[in-house]
Order: structure tokens, then sequence, then C-alpha cells
């Protein structure tokens, strides 16, 4: 679905009852992104429950279909007949991945290093982000690149006949980047490997090894790793059960913290190292978080979480945990705004190129919200107030979302706790990572309210 200004569908949130009751968020999108994308490659069956069926993750189902990959649904269960290692065929037309930019960056690694043309569009959000971090390592292995306005999409790939191994440094934090260089590494023959000097989140990894790729992975000791693997594998289907995503549990976990009164579990959260910071920072500032039944599941750490109302403390959040984090930022934002004191974001110039400008649009948000923030190139400073006094907009004033889902779940959960109504300009792009937001959280008792439809 593409989003615009026209038919925009506001929404607010007011002060709540205590949230209670328990939940199971939806699958995780990183690895329902990639359960698609390598059990279409793979050879044989693969079988996914837990997937999270939002807009983004269905774009790349659609796009593995594109090229040769059998995908049904049976039940719970969606069943995939993959096309083989090295085996893809290339599509008929370009691949709408509309607001999915790790399915878009993941799959130009992948179709990139195949002898065929493959173009890459989207939505206007997805359209106005970077892509030449993705594409600079793309050319060294050969590919030849096309794009109508350097960098952005609409672009088009032309493969090499044989795609040449590489061995890239990852010149920022991003999972997105090393695992686009893995994945073209897969079709190429030889060694590929990618150094990068701040872990990222490490699904690629793991799941490759799972479908059966030879990887090897080296530490140093001042934590950069070095992610080497073994090309023209084969790679064989696999059963999957995705578990809950941290990123969309961030959303009931803090409205829990912040409203009064609440206490809430949510099941089957994936705790992952590479993905918690935003719960250790929480903790950091007095978040009553309870990890209950840690466990280990299809190779990937899981717990529930008990989470209560709790009296928040501003922190500093250290750069170095902004790469476990990333996502989280702006609902962290929200949440120091009912601290005590002052939280200090900082190593956050990443959040710039995401579905928006997010560092600007969650500046901006609190400050129509009557929040004190300062916002720099890379830092986030927010000045809490801890009884919500004053917070939100009386007048009705809308938050604009600039088409980021994160933007509008974080700042409705905002509204749960602050004194006057919260409003976001646009709620229909939430369907883009979680779609059951509005219900989950209207089942734990909070007062969100979407409004009616603008006329185009």
């Amino acid at each position: 679905m593409a989003h615009g200004s026209q038919g925009a569908i506001p929404a607010t949130a007011r002060r709540s009852e205590p949230l209670s009751g328990t939940v199971r968020i939806p699958g995780d999108k990183s690895i329902s992104h990639r359960s698609f994308m390598f059990g279409g490659l793979a050879a044989g069956e693969t079988r996914i429950t837990g997937l999270l069926e939002g807009e983004d993750v269905i774009a790349t189902g659609n796009a593995m279909r594109a090229m040769g990959a059998s995908i049904r649904k049976e039940g719970d269960t969606w069943i995939i007949e993959g096309t083989g290692n090295g085996c893809l065929l290339e599509p008929k037309a370009p691949l709408d991945f509309g607001n999915a930019g790790t399915g878009c960056r993941l799959t130009m690694g992948l179709a990139g290093t195949y002898d065929f043309e493959t173009t890459f569009i989207g939505d206007a959000s997805l359209s106005a982000r970077p892509m030449g971090r993705v594409l600079d390592p793309l050319k060294l292995m050969g590919v030849q690149v096309k794009s109508v306005e350097g960098g952005k999409l609409p672009v088009t790939l032309r493969g090499p006949r044989m795609a040449a191994p590489i061995h890239y440094t990852v010149p920022m934090a991003s999972a997105q980047v090393k695992s686009a260089v893995l994945i073209a590494g897969l079709n190429a023959p030889g060694v590929t490997t990618v150094t990068e000097k701040i872990m990222t989140r490490d699904h690629t990894e793991k799941m490759l090894a799972g479908f059966g790729a030879s990887l090897d992975i080296e530490t140093d000791a001042d934590g950069t790793r070095h992610i080497s693997i073994e090309g023209q594998p084969k790679l064989k289907g696999c059963v999957i059960d995705v578990p809950g995503d941290p990123s969309s549990t961030a959303f009931p976990l803090v409205a829990a913290l912040l409203v009064p009164g609440s206490d809430i579990t949510i099941l089957n959260v994936l705790m992952n190292p590479t993905r918690t910071g935003l719960i250790t920072t929480l903790i950091e500032m007095g978040g009553r978080i309870d990890i209950l039944d840690a466990r280990s599941a299809g190779g990937e750490d899981v717990a529930d979480l008990r989470v209560r109302h709790s009296e928040l403390k501003g922190v500093v959040v250290p750069p170095e945990r902004a790469a476990s984090m990333i996502d989280e930022y702006p609902v962290l934002a929200v949440a120091a705004a009912f601290a005590e004191g002052e939280t200090v974001m900082d190593g956050i110039e990443e959040l710039r190129v995401k579905e928006s400008d997010r560092l600007a649009a969650v500046a901006a948000g609190l400050r129509l919200n009557n929040v004190d923030c300062t916002e720099g190139e890379a830092i986030l400073t927010v000045r809490g107030t801890p009884s919500g006094r004053g917070i939100g907009s009386a007048r009705g004033d809308a938050v604009a979302t600039h088409l980021d889902h994160r933007i509008a779940m974080s700042f409705l959960v905002m509204g749960l706790a602050s004194e006057h109504p919260v409003t976001v300009d646009d709620a229909r792009m939430i369907a883009t990572s979680f779609p059951e937001f509005m219900d989950l959280m209207a089942g734990l008792g909070a007062t969100i309210e979407c409004g009616v439809e603008e006329p185009a």
C-alpha cells in the first residue's frame, strides 16, 4: 500500500486506565523477512509459523514469488518451495517493496549478483531513503547499477556473468549492509568476508547457517567481527518458528511502564543480545521488567516479560548501544518524556535515514506535545516530567508522522500517560510492521481512537 497525505486517517490516544492482560507479539520483522527470502532461495520445503504478516514482509514474499519461489499459507503455517541457490528467475516486472527498507536492501544483495536485470521500486518514503550503502559493495562484486536519482529508488541492477567475492568493511553499524553483502556472496564463487566494528543484529548469520551455508565468524579483542561465507552453497529448506518482535514489543512495554497501575505480561519475545538494548536501558532507568522463562527456540533466545508501572529516571545511553536498539529510540524518547531528570541519547545519526528523519520527527513531536528536548546532529536530550502534567496537546495539534509507523505508534503510547490527548496525523502506515497494534493495545485497556478518513 502506498501511503501519502491523501486519505490520511489520524488517531488520538488519551490518558488510560491501568493496562492489564497477557499478549503475544507478532513475529519478529527481521526474522520474517529472512524466512521468506532464505526459504524462497533454498531447495526443498520451508515451513514457517509465527510469521509477521505486515505489508513489509509480504512485499518480500511477493518478490521471492516473482523470482520463482512457490509460497502459500495453510492454516497458521506458511509453506515455501524454494528455487535452490543459484537458480532464481529473472522477474518479469519491477519488484515493489512498498515501505520495506529491509526487504528491498537485502533483496538487492540476493538478486544483484545474478546474470539478469532487476528493478526495485517502493513508496514515497522508501524512495527517499539512501540505497548507496548497499549498492557500493555490490558494485565491487561486479554489479552494474542504474538509478534515476543517484543512490535512491527506482534502482535497476544488472548482475555479472560471475560475481566476484569481496572482503568488505562496513563503514557504519548496519545489519542491512552486512546482510546484503553476505547474501550476495551466496551466488559468488569463493569466500566473501564482511568486517563490522560494532556488532549488529546477527539473524542473517544464524539463519543462513540453519539453512546449510558454511560461515566462519572471528571476533577480535576490540569486538570487531569478521564474518566469512563460502559461496555457492547448497541451501536446504527448514522449519522456522518466528519469535515475537522486540521492536513491536517496545510499544506495549513502554506503555505499561508509563500508565499508573499497569501490570502486563508479553509472551515469547526474542531476546537476542543484539536486539535487547531498549530493555537494558529501561531497566537502568528503573523500569520493572521481569524476564521470565528464558529459553532457546530455533537457535534464538526467547523469554516472557512481566512489565509493571515504574517511576523512571533519566540516564545517559551509551552510543555503542545504538546498534542494538536503533528502531526503539522513538519510543525510548517517549519514555524519557515521563522520566525524572535528563535522558541523553547519543550516536543516533542513523535515525536520520530511516523511514523518515526519525531524529527530527521525534524532536518535533516532543516539542509539539510540550516536552523539553534538544536535538543535535546525532544526539537527542529529553528532560522529563514524571507526572505527565502539561504533556500532550489540549488544542489537538497532530504529530507529523512522515509516513513512519514507529513515529505513529510511539506518540500514541505517549498519549496514554499524558495530561492532554496526543494525536498523530496518520495511522495507516502502522500496518507495514504491526497490523495488530490497535487491537492489541485496546485489549490491554488502552484508549486510542482512529479518526475518520480525510477526503482525497
